[in-house]
């Protein structure tokens, strides 16, 4: 009996010592691996990649400024925090250009991670701005790519440059991006094809957008295309800034076809082949190329014709778009238009493929949406059909919503938008509604507070429009 006690007490001795030693090495400092303000941008790459390789939380507790010349990539099941006072700087990398400052482990051969947390990054990008990273398409400071259970908190960046988007999130599951700051030249959070995420807490100064739902892009500007659903983006405010392009929120869908023989291509445009998705990479300089021979290769980039074709990814999907998205509690100071329901038209993209099916982007909803400058910009400006718009206690001014589909699609279908208990200082009179001869279109609105004496107008087409509003008589069109 004795020797039966001794076994079992040696067992639990070792078992307890097991889980000691395990735990302790899930909590690493890494400055205990080299990572340390005065070591070279080499050595900290080497280091941190040591601290974080096979994951568990990894502290970076010492203050200072750390040079970093190289990608650091991420494990699932990985917690890294940096303390108050802590940046990264990108430094020029003497032997290769260098993109991504994090990227998850699986990103470059498209195989899943999970269970991935950055808490507390201040970036400081240097002017190390290079978008053309190791994955086609995949071109943001932090990365992540085929990668589910992601959270990016408290991020900080000041100095974004032109090339580079801040966050950069394509292919994935559940996504937490919350406390982030941004200013600079470029997209702040940019998302391809993905499903569940949340965007909260954020504060932009961007010349581009602040915000990209881009389910369909430029070829260089997402590796996978595909449906964004199920979303919610709340407290955010877009400060104002001497100059700007793009939008808050770029809202991109896109519809192509099946590759034919004789078909005619410019840059961005994407077919399918043999079950695979392949996309045209060119200068954008408005140049059509005939394609003659099928791209058919499984991987990378082949030259057929003169025409660069990459495969993107694997099966037949022919449209992409967002659906379900609620955006709530959104601060506007920056005047330029809120948010676009987007199709790209011109030498950089076509979105739209002539003669493509297309399918309609779905439910986005605006809650407490407040617009804070008097210039006249549309609030929601939208060029793809789309089945549902719902505003909800927004604040608007010289805002107007314009429902006017790219020209050549001919989209006839049906457009919902409703405005519920919304109020607008207009300082002009102005048609608050919008849409384009020969689309149809529902609009209601109720308990809508109109403040000061101008007036706000409607124009559609009634012969296919039902319009019941509040605060106006539509103007019919022919």
């Amino acid at each position: 009996m004795f020797a039966r006690f001794f076994s079992r007490a040696v067992f639990a001795a070792s078992a307890l010592a097991c889980f000691h030693a395990q735990a302790a090495a899930q909590f690493k400092d890494a400055a205990d691996f080299g990572f340390l303000p005065q070591k070279s941008a080499a050595e900290n790459v080497a280091a941190l990649q040591s601290a974080v390789d096979g994951g568990g939380t990894i502290t970076v507790s010492k203050k200072g400024v750390y040079d970093v010349n190289d990608t650091v990539f991420l494990d699932s099941h990985t917690k890294l925090i940096f303390a108050s006072g802590v940046t990264l700087r990108k430094v020029p990398n003497p032997k290769k250009a260098f993109s991504y400052v994090f990227l998850n482990r699986g990103a470059p051969d498209k195989k899943w991670n999970c269970d991935i947390q950055i808490d507390g990054l201040s970036l400081s990008v240097n002017g190390v701005d290079f978008p053309s990273g190791q994955i086609f398409g995949l071109c943001g400071h932090v990365s992540f790519f085929y990668a589910r259970d992601v959270k990016i908190t408290r991020l900080r960046c000041g100095d974004l440059a032109p090339g580079q988007f801040c966050v950069h999130v394509c292919t994935f599951e559940d996504l937490l991006v919350d406390d982030i700051i941004v200013y600079g030249r470029k997209d702040g959070i940019h998302l391809g094809r993905g499903k569940r995420f949340r965007l909260s807490n954020g504060v932009f100064r961007t010349f581009d957008d602040a915000i990209a739902l881009n389910a369909h892009d430029y070829s260089i500007s997402n590796p996978e295309l595909g449906w964004i659903e199920d979303g919610v983006v709340e407290n955010m405010t877009d400060l104002d800034a001497e100059d700007t392009t793009g939008y808050f929120c770029r809202i991109l869908a896109g519809s192509w076809t099946d590759w034919r023989e004789g078909m005619e291509v410019q840059k961005s445009d994407t077919v399918v082949s043999g079950g695979r998705v392949y996309r045209v990479e060119a200068k954008p300089d408005g140049r059509k190329y005939i394609s003659k021979t099928r791209p058919t290769h499984l991987s990378g980039m082949k030259v057929l014709d003169g025409i660069k074709w990459y495969m993107v990814q694997e099966g037949a999907i022919y449209n992409a778009g967002v659906r379900n998205v609620v955006f709530r509690d959104i601060f506007l100071r920056k005047p330029r238009v809120a948010f676009s329901v987007h199709f790209d038209d011109d030498v950089w993209s076509r979105s739209y493929y002539p003669g493509a099916p297309f399918v309609g982007q779905e439910n986005l909803v605006f809650d407490n949406v407040h617009v804070e400058y008097e210039k006249p910009v549309a609030f929601i400006s939208s060029r793809t059909p789309i089945n549902a718009l719902v505003l909800r206690n927004c604040f608007l001014r010289n805002s107007p919503i314009q429902i006017r589909p790219l020209a050549r699609m001919g989209d006839k279908s049906e457009t919902a938008v409703k405005m519920i208990g919304c109020t607008i200082a207009p300082t002009c009179d102005y048609a608050l509604f919008s849409a384009s001869r020969g689309k149809p279109v529902i609009f209601e609105s109720s308990a809508t507070n109109v403040r000061g004496g101008h007036k706000l107008g409607i124009d559609a087409d009634m012969a296919v429009s039902k319009i019941t509003a509040d605060f106006a008589n539509p103007k019919g069109g022919k």
